[in-house]
């Protein structure tokens, strides 16, 4: 079963135009070229009913219409999420850790989107909302939601242009320099980090434990993990990339997304959203002060 979204009667045109050109200036619903060849493509765009190539002349009075195909959506997963923001174009979620943005399984934020997010009343509201970029599994934070095909594109070329910013906490192994910047390269690709020391404790297993904020300039996978082990302050938890032997078990990896910056999509409007330091990283951080502290003081 189909929707129609949107009619259009062709006018008479001073000169020959063709289905998709057409499309591109006046289906504003479809915000970009390539997506109007998508929607040509799949048959959600059609001529006089049918589905037709997108070279096709036009004549006057063509019927245009924009079809809402009504895909299957994901299977809702019903886990409860923090919405820290949420308009008709997007929303912003602080992702639990331990759970993977998507994926074949079923226990995904992607398929936990439909409990929790709106659809949008936009024309050109996505069929159901999606995911802008990914955190690891284990990396908890402020993920950014596309409920449109315009928050989806605009979100998209930000990320690759590189003009949304993002902060991160971690808790690394080790007394951290007071600030600095990790130019490892990753897999022969430029990689950037900066960052600053926010508190240090001492630490029983692992002699001192540090609090960082993190910047990524560029956004290779894993990056930050790589980074801090690179220069030899793993982040704790971290089984991949830590050192053997002072890997923190069953607590999960200390890393999180804490801050976001961009502009919003339609408005241009400048958005921030920021969360506090997670609360289970000061505990562990309070936790090995107290022991290192008890342990020295029978001494």
């Amino acid at each position: 079963m189909s929707i129609i979204k949107q009619t259009y009667i062709v006018p008479k045109q001073d000169n020959p135009v063709r289905f998709n050109v057409y499309c591109e200036e006046y289906v504003t619903a479809i915000p970009s070229r390539k997506g109007v060849k998508k929607a040509i493509k799949k048959g959600e765009l059609r001529l006089n009913s049918e589905v037709v190539p997108g070279g096709t002349w036009l004549n006057e009075n063509d019927v245009i219409t924009l079809l809402d195909l009504e895909l299957t959506p994901p299977k809702t997963y019903d886990l409860k999420l923090e919405i820290l923001f949420e308009d008709e174009d997007l929303a912003v979620i602080n992702k639990p850790a331990g759970i993977s943005v998507s994926g074949n399984q079923y226990k995904t934020i992607q398929n936990a989107l439909g409990y929790n997010i709106k659809k949008s009343n936009l024309i050109d509201a996505l069929n159901w909302a999606l995911p802008v970029h990914r955190l690891d599994n284990q990396t908890s934070g402020l993920l950014i939601i596309a409920k449109t095909k315009l928050a989806r594109k605009n979100l998209g070329l930000a990320f690759e242009n590189k003009t949304i910013e993002k902060i991160y906490q971690a808790v690394v192994i080790g007394d951290a320099p007071k600030d600095g910047r990790i130019e490892e390269p990753i897999e022969n690709k430029k990689a950037v980090s900066d960052f600053t020391k926010l508190k240090m404790e001492k630490s029983l297993k692992n002699n001192y434990l540090s609090l960082l904020e993190l910047k990524p300039k560029t956004g290779r996978t894993h990056q930050l993990r790589i980074h801090c082990a690179s220069i030899n302050f793993p982040i704790l938890g971290d089984k991949l990339y830590g050192k053997e032997g002072m890997i923190l078990k069953h607590k999960g990896l200390f890393l999180a997304a804490v801050s976001i910056m961009f502009s919003h999509p339609r408005s241009n409007e400048k958005i921030t959203i920021t969360i506090p330091t997670p609360y289970k990283f000061l505990k562990r951080m309070e936790n090995e002060a107290k022991r290192f502290e008890k342990f020295h003081s029978k001494k």
